[in-house]
């Protein structure tokens, strides 16, 4: 019986005689499920899936694939023997192929498969059907990167790898694309690992996400926890979806910042009371109210589609991110006073 679909345990990630990401733990328990690793560009993030496909060895760990060693020291599938499918990043089609024959150029595994995957439909979604005659060098950079997406699924790999699969996809198309994909990959069973820097892309396609930071994967968990449960101060900054202020905490439940004053809610992790700690406040924590006696000044305001942005600046000089409907009824402008509701109460409190 398969314990896991896909496992990597403790495996040291390297290129080149240069250790890129140290002692990796990675779990997909089921076909199917799609992980996502993130992380910024340059921290290794490619050359796990290049390692994963067989296009590097590893002298450390194991990965295991349907409860087989494809990598380990002592064992090397070659990348032809895995059936796993890479879509690099970069235009990697054929230049002497038409896109229509580099798309097909994955049905040649169709007949080792059990999913039923619809080329015809795979072409609608990507928005490639005007460009199948041509060549590579006649498509944009978004066109080529989408084709080569569409030649992977088409595959029906074991295992999917994507390397920033829509990174030059435009922003008014990419959403479309994003639900279509996971839609396909979904209905398929195709267990999927996709790389990306962009915490919205991974947010939505992952089921779980491995966020990779200073050579090492700082935390993997499933989105909701990774954005609202960090595990470290390196994970919110990579986020920037917050900042940490100062505070003291004051009993079980609460504590006190010289600015804002009494905060109440669940401590996720315990600290005695007096202890000092960064607490973190994210967009969405405060609200807002106009008839508040704590009021702070507007620094800023970034428009959102649904929400406003407003940074407050504290007496202390804290800028603090504050999340507001872009319907509510008024709207506050850069050096005017924005209250805030009181008394402060948090569903989770997280600090450092």
């Amino acid at each position: 019986m398969i314990k896991n679909f896909f496992e990597i345990n403790n495996v040291t990630f390297a290129i080149g005689g240069k250790d890129r990401v140290n002692d990796v733990n990675i779990k997909i328990e089921q076909e199917g499920d799609i992980i996502c690793i993130l992380g910024p560009s340059g921290i290794g993030k490619t050359t796990i899936l290049r390692t994963i496909a067989g296009l590097e060895k590893i002298n450390k760990g194991q990965i295991i694939l349907k409860n087989k060693i494809i990598s380990s020291k002592q064992i090397h599938v070659e990348p032809e023997k895995r059936n796993i499918a890479l879509s690099f990043q970069e235009n990697s089609l054929f230049p002497h192929y038409t896109i229509d024959k580099n798309i097909h150029l994955g049905l040649k595994k169709k007949q080792l498969s059990n999913k039923n995957i619809d080329s015809k439909e795979i072409i609608k979604i990507l928005n490639l059907q005007d460009v199948l005659n041509k060549y590579p060098h006649q498509i944009s950079a978004g066109e080529s990167q989408r084709a080569s997406l569409a030649r992977s699924l088409i595959s029906q790999p074991d295992l999917l790898l994507l390397d920033e699969p829509l990174s030059n996809v435009d922003q008014s198309f990419k959403e479309d694309i994003q639900v279509s994909l996971k839609q396909i990959l979904k209905n398929n069973k195709i267990t999927t690992i996709v790389v990306t820097h962009d915490s919205y892309e991974a947010f939505y396609l992952g089921s779980k996400c491995a966020l990779i930071l200073d050579n090492e994967v700082k935390q993997y968990d499933d989105p909701y926890n990774v954005y609202h449960f960090p595990n470290s101060i390196q994970v919110v900054n990579f986020l920037n979806r917050g900042i940490l202020i100062p505070a003291k905490v004051t009993g079980g439940d609460s504590l006190e910042n010289e600015d804002l004053g009494i905060i109440k809610g669940k401590f996720i992790k315990h600290y005695p009371t007096g202890s000092n700690v960064q607490l973190l406040l994210q967009p969405e924590d405060l609200e807002h109210d106009d008839d508040s006696n704590l009021k702070l000044e507007v620094v800023d305001r970034k428009f959102r589609g649904t929400n406003f942005i407003y940074t407050l600046r504290t007496p202390s000089n804290k800028l603090i991110p504050v999340a507001v409907h872009t319907h509510h009824w008024e709207q506050h402008e850069v050096n005017e006073k924005f209250g805030i509701k009181r008394p402060i109460q948090l569903e989770h409190i997280v600090c450092f």
